[in-house]
């Protein structure tokens, strides 16, 4: 198993929660620019899907600094919810909420994706963005996603796959694996964080092998749409 620090003494999860704090601060901007934007117009493609199921409740799991939380107003549920086990992550999160005024829309919680504190099918919609990579056991995160959601609603799922053609797939490990790490470190301060994250997409079951074992946890169908070349998937699972 990757995990940020591997630090015998705690678990994947005390070393993911760790690893977010010391990054909270400069998490949206390092990601931004990491990405050149890109995150951008993959979660709104992600929130144009969302709107069709018209949720009047969504989770957002692995939230972070409420990106896609915020982003999936756009969807006008009646309330968000997001879960995330970095205090410091969340945070950031709140205070975006705030400068918003919309604290009466979307609400931040401690919580882990393994243990959600919630009613069994109690949300309409699910999402999570670069959040099922961290999981320590990724198949119960999965399982507490399907127990929350209502039959016949969607998961939406957006998390970084392999691009497997010529020139990209090429680019794509050398920008991961070379450059990304060290304009990570340099400006996070953090020197695993950035070079965790390639190690932890390396190992990840993307593709169909993700969507099976979605299928395994609960899941009824799983559309996959690649995403810029192959760079990140969103998996669309039904319950």
């Amino acid at each position: 198993m990757v995990t940020p620090y591997g630090e015998k003494d705690k678990t994947k999860k005390q070393e993911v929660a760790e690893m977010f704090d010391n990054i909270a601060p400069k998490y949206d901007f390092l990601n931004h620019l990491l990405s050149m934007g890109i995150d951008i117009g993959w979660r709104k493609k992600a929130i144009n899907l969302l709107k069709k199921e018209k949720p009047e409740t969504i989770l957002d799991v692995a939230t972070g600094t409420a990106d896609f939380a915020i982003e999936a107003l756009q969807a006008n549920p009646k309330k968000v919810v997001g879960v995330d086990i970095s205090n410091d992550m969340l945070a950031v999160g709140r205070k975006k909420i705030e400068r918003k005024g919309i604290e009466n829309l979307v609400q931040l919680n401690y919580g882990d994706a393994e243990n959600l504190p919630f009613e069994d099918g109690e949300f309409d919609a699910i999402t999570v963005a670069f959040g099922v990579r961290n999981f320590e056991n990724l198949e119960a995160g999965l399982t507490e996603m399907n127990r929350v959601l209502k039959k016949g609603k969607t998961l939406f799922v957006i998390e970084f796959s392999k691009p497997e053609h010529f020139p990209i797939k090429q680019l794509y490990f050398f920008y991961f694996k070379v450059i990304l790490p060290v304009i990570g470190k340099l400006v996070s301060k953090d020197a695993r964080a950035y070079t965790y994250l390639p190690e932890s997409v390396e190992v990840f079951p993307y593709g169909n092998r993700f969507a099976e074992i979605l299928k395994s946890c609960g899941f009824s169908s799983v559309e996959i749409k690649p995403l810029t070349f192959g760079i990140a998937s969103l998996y669309i699972a039904k319950k």
